[in-house]
């Protein structure tokens, strides 16, 4: 699954890896670390709007919930499942990009996972680039006001994050460059299940904070 993301680019490198604008109203700014259990605000485009780069915050809040209990739960969908579960088969055409560049995830160096190596992943050019999301956009049920959330989609992990992830063997979907937009016009969603992938690399956090060290590409 995928929890931790780091989006470190400047406004003007997204609108032009995009092709789109900042809403004015947001605060666009580099982050090293997201962490998806602080449900953060995170730079999105959606399929209603796709010219514009807008924040909605991480942790889905289906339009029946009662609380914003359930986005623990609803950080990640599997693909495999989306269309069945609840919390999103009523959204599977409310399409996103979540714009990042780099996640992190962690390796079990024993049976119970005590022991863990983390990762840094991202792709060989440490450029920006898009996970395939849903969103939702409901009311508060106690306040009245609007929220706007989303969940990152999850797939069977490729070669290189079955080593790094080899716990549950998953890995957020990044999608593919031209397939962006066609994730955003409600393109299949079993075209971006196992094996699609795209390219990755990995670093390795050294010990007492060393630093990185190059892992694989795949």
């Amino acid at each position: 699954m995928c929890y931790h993301v780091t989006q470190t680019k400047m406004k003007i490198e997204a609108e032009k890896r995009f092709d789109a604008e900042v809403d004015p109203k947001v605060n666009f700014a580099p982050q090293n670390h997201y962490n998806g259990f602080d449900f953060p605000a995170m730079p999105i485009i959606t399929d209603q709007n796709p010219l514009i780069i807008t924040h909605f915050n991480w942790g889905l809040i289906p339009h029946w919930a009662t609380d914003n209990e359930i986005r623990k739960s609803t950080l990640n969908a599997k693909i495999e499942t989306v269309t069945e579960k609840p919390s999103f088969r009523d959204i599977v055409n409310q399409r996103c990009l979540i714009i990042a560049d780099g996640y992190l995830e962690w390796k079990w160096l024993d049976a119970k996972g005590k022991n863990k190596q983390k990762y840094s992943i991202f792709e060989p050019d440490h450029g920006l680039f898009a996970f395939a999301g849903l969103y939702s956009i409901t009311q508060n049920a106690e306040t009245g006001k609007e929220q706007k959330t989303f969940t990152m989609l999850t797939t069977e992990a490729n070669e290189l994050m079955s080593e790094i992830h080899n716990s549950k063997k998953r890995m957020p979907i990044i999608l593919k460059r031209e397939d962006e937009q066609k994730w955003l016009k409600r393109d299949s969603l079993q075209n971006y299940a196992f094996p699609y992938s795209v390219e990755l690399s990995a670093e390795a956090e050294k010990a007492a904070n060393e630093g990185w060290t190059l892992f694989d590409s795949l």
